[in-house]
């Protein structure tokens, strides 16, 4: 797997430095709010578990498995593989995100959420990649920038592999074209 990696981007030290810092914030935020942390699957995991280890609020979490992705391009047809368990319904929602790219998943999950009477939907992601925006949205919490690349490791998969690799690397262009 390490063959295919282009680049490492950033290591696991710097990940982890990361999201201890963001749940810093969340923890300020949402500390009277009894926020549902909210996976969406199968990319967050490690970084929501992350999130958590240092996330010291009260909190309910949830996971919905939600893809718009065949190989390394984004559809654009959001599908609900997974919903999610918990009801929304007067609860503050922190969806945590492994990355924001096209946001056409982000926008559909955040709508239906809202339709459901959330009292507020917020973003927690470790990668925002705007050059790849085509839905209108932004994360509120936001661990790294990074460039128009196609990104595998630390929960990120190209056809459900990579996701274990311990750091997050720019995958060859002849992996995947």
């Amino acid at each position: 797997m390490h063959q295919d990696i282009e680049k490492i981007l950033l290591s696991q030290p710097e990940i982890e430095a990361k999201s201890a810092e963001l749940a810093e914030q969340l923890k300020v935020d949402y500390a009277d709010k009894r926020p549902i942390l909210l996976g969406l699957l199968k990319g967050s995991t490690m970084f929501m578990a992350d999130l958590m280890k240092t996330l010291d609020i009260d909190l309910q979490i949830d996971f919905m498995d939600v893809s718009s992705y065949d190989g390394a391009a984004s559809t654009g047809d959001v599908k609900i593989v997974k919903d999610l368990d918990l009801s929304v319904r007067g609860r503050h929602v922190i969806i945590a995100e492994d990355i924001v790219d096209t946001g056409r998943t982000l926008e559909r999950v955040i709508e239906l959420l809202r339709s459901r009477g959330a009292v507020s939907v917020e973003m927690v992601t470790l990668l925002d990649k705007p050059e790849a925006r085509i839905a209108p949205i932004a994360a509120k919490y936001v661990g790294f920038t990074i460039p128009k690349s196609f990104v595998v490791g630390y929960g990120l998969d190209y056809n459900e592999k990579y996701r274990n690799l311990p750091y997050i690397g720019i995958l060859k262009q002849s992996v995947y074209l």
